[in-house]
């Protein structure tokens, strides 16, 4: 069911604004899930991947390896890791592409910027922000003038 009709549903135009999504948005979609060490220390469940993160390969040809991030290829939606390389036939090493779906990060690079994002991702910490938005004494007042309308 279409609940927002100002977006389009249509796979078309969905495949359309995704393959010819520009580098900034790319960014967001070529996100990452943490590890559920990460996942509970941060309540966040997925961050945007960046170069010096460390992940570890869970799905396709390099599963089980490990390592840190060297590139992130936006233009072709793939991630660099440092161990997924093949040779080539001169003897040459090259750097395979890997899904960011296909890994999981281990190790987060942080600086101010990404840790304030993921204080402001942080779920259950606005919960608790919220939580006493407000005070005891307003609720009962609140109340007592809905009744008089």
């Amino acid at each position: 069911m279409k609940y927002n009709p100002a977006v389009s549903s249509s796979r078309r135009k969905s495949r359309k604004a995704h393959f010819s999504a520009p580098s900034s948005e790319r960014r967001k979609l070529m996100s990452v899930s943490l590890s559920k060490e990460l996942r509970t220390k941060y309540n966040v469940r997925s961050v945007p991947i960046r170069r010096d993160d460390e992940v570890t390969v869970v799905r396709g040809q390099f599963k089980g390896r490990e390592g840190k991030v060297i590139a992130v290829y936006r233009k072709r939606w793939v991630i660099h890791v440092e161990k997924c390389t093949r040779d080539k036939a001169n003897g040459a090493t090259v750097n395979v592409g890997v899904q960011p779906s296909n890994c999981v990060v281990q190790k987060l690079k942080i600086d101010k910027d990404r840790k304030a994002m993921l204080e402001r991702r942080n779920r259950t910490a606005s919960m608790e922000k919220n939580k006493d938005k407000f005070s005891a004494a307003s609720v009962p007042a609140g109340e007592a003038k809905m009744q008089v309308d």
